[in-house]
């Protein structure tokens, strides 16, 4: 077994302090000028942020956007409400979260996340294929099925497997990292016009083909790109954790093989962190977060075309105009995220939500655009908590357990986003959609200012010493 002063350099170095080593033990110094600055992600960092990014992607493309342009038309030529495909996706993610919860308690037993996510990832394209190149307009059934398939296997493969590698790769600059990679969403809904375009300029009528090839083609890159250039672990292809070089090949090598083992025997049961308030103080916000996010994206050709005409300049401005507030948001929230801790990220974030909400409430053109840009700095950053917050205040070698957890009752949450959305939509009007972000900011704010990364240590250390570990100051000082 790894000495534990290994696995106490290595939590130091993610919180940012230095070591030594006596005969009488670990003591810890915080010296930031002899921390080594760190910039980019290296190469195989990169590989990781471009698999990720267009496994993003690849959600939006292949399920948002067919629900948002045609999800009524297709739901109309089945016969149904126009809120129907709506409800598909939602049924779709709802088993996909089902799904993770099954896996939550099993993750410790996966040899390799690397393969698990390569096995989802070409699952998820050979779906994402047959939703590009079935006609749902010839077709509506047999798409509809194939699309309910994609939004359950998409959801797993691109935020829980890859979000795992994430925390492998980046334990120390996931906010960083998930700041920029997160982008992909808002660039995602702001790229809907060239799949609007594409579609009803076809030649022979609307094309949903024509508008997701493109796309496809991208994706399936960025899958290979992931299955041959990205391991479980940066040491396994002479890489470093955070790209931070000053760690000793030795040691992080060492290091890997203490997470791997002692994620087998993990305090951080399934029972144990449903009981936890800390997770629950974390996961409903981070849920909310995702809800307002990604149930404004299913609706949002609606909700503009309300004021601006699908296809205008004026629609594509505003939707432009949303996606440059919310990568510049995604971006920044995920510095803070690094710098000062997720929890102040987030209270940033609730704090952008309630005000969506309450501007959203005022029914004119003006007050419509503004709501979306509050909403829009933190579209792209809602998804990044999942696995940052888990991240900063938990333990590295409970990671993966934690973050099969969280991560599924925020997206079992994110899985209504839809149909409530679409509901209060075609039954009340746009404005409803916004009251409902407002109430649920402000749950979300009162969460937040509630929690304490205290909660979690002291859990933790009776976890621990119920299951004989050894207690130490890994959790100490979360920011």
């Amino acid at each position: 077994m790894l000495n534990d002063a290994y696995y106490m350099f290595f939590i130091s170095k993610c919180l940012g302090y230095d070591y030594l080593i006596t005969t009488e033990g670990l003591w810890f110094f915080k010296e930031d000028n002899m921390q080594t600055k760190v910039r980019g992600f290296g190469f195989r960092g990169w590989m990781l942020f471009i698999y990720q990014f267009l496994a993003y992607l690849s959600m939006v493309v292949f399920t948002n956007w067919p629900m948002n342009v045609l999800g009524s038309t297709i739901s109309g030529l089945m016969g149904k409400q126009e809120n129907f495909i709506a409800n598909v996706y939602t049924v779709g993610m709802l088993l996909g979260v089902v799904i993770q919860i099954f896996l939550s308690s099993n993750v410790g037993k996966i040899k390799s996340i690397r393969v698990f996510a390569a096995i989802l990832g070409v699952i998820s394209m050979v779906l994402a294929a047959l939703v590009t190149f079935i006609n749902p307009f010839q077709s509506p059934v047999i798409w509809t099925v194939f699309y309910f398939l994609t939004s359950l296997f998409i959801s797993i493969w691109c935020t829980f497997s890859i979000g795992i590698l994430i925390g492998q790769w980046f334990p120390r600059r996931k906010g960083t990292f998930m700041g920029l990679v997160t982008i992909a969403f808002p660039a995602g809904n702001a790229l809907i016009s060239t799949f609007i375009v594409a579609v009803f300029t076809a030649p022979n009528g609307p094309s949903m083909t024509r508008g997701l090839l493109p796309y496809f083609i991208a994706c399936v890159i960025g899958l290979i790109i992931g299955i041959i250039l990205v391991p479980d672990f940066p040491e396994q292809c002479g890489a470093y954790r955070d790209n931070d070089r000053s760690m000793d090949p030795e040691m992080a090598k060492k290091m890997t093989e203490f997470e791997i083992e002692n994620r087998k025997t993990t305090v951080w049961t399934l029972g144990k962190t449903l009981s936890s308030s800390a997770f629950w103080l974390l996961t409903i916000p981070m849920g909310f977060l995702l809800i307002g996010s990604i149930g404004i994206m299913t609706q949002s050709t609606t909700i503009i075309g309300t004021y601006f005409p699908l296809g205008s300049t004026s629609f594509t401005l505003v939707t432009l105009g949303i996606a440059v507030i919310a990568c510049i948001g995604s971006y920044v929230l995920g510095l803070v995220d690094t710098k000062f801790g997720t929890k102040l990220a987030m209270l940033i974030a609730v704090g952008f939500m309630i005000v969506s909400g309450v501007i959203g409430l005022i029914k004119t053109p003006t007050a419509l655009v503004i709501s979306l840009l509050c909403l829009g700095v933190f579209m792209g950053a809602a998804s990044n908590f999942t696995v940052s917050g888990v991240i900063q205040y938990w333990r590295i070698e409970d990671f993966p357990s934690v973050f099969a957890r969280v991560n599924p009752v925020a997206n079992l949450m994110q899985s209504f986003s839809a149909m409530i959305f679409a509901t209060l939509l075609f039954t009340l009007g746009y404005t409803y959609d916004f009251l409902f972000i407002l109430v649920t900011g402000v749950i979300s704010m009162v969460l937040l200012l509630i929690f304490r990364p205290s909660l979690v240590k002291n859990k933790d250390d009776k976890l621990r010493a119920a299951a004989g570990k050894p207690l130490d100051d890994a959790l100490v000082g979360r920011k």
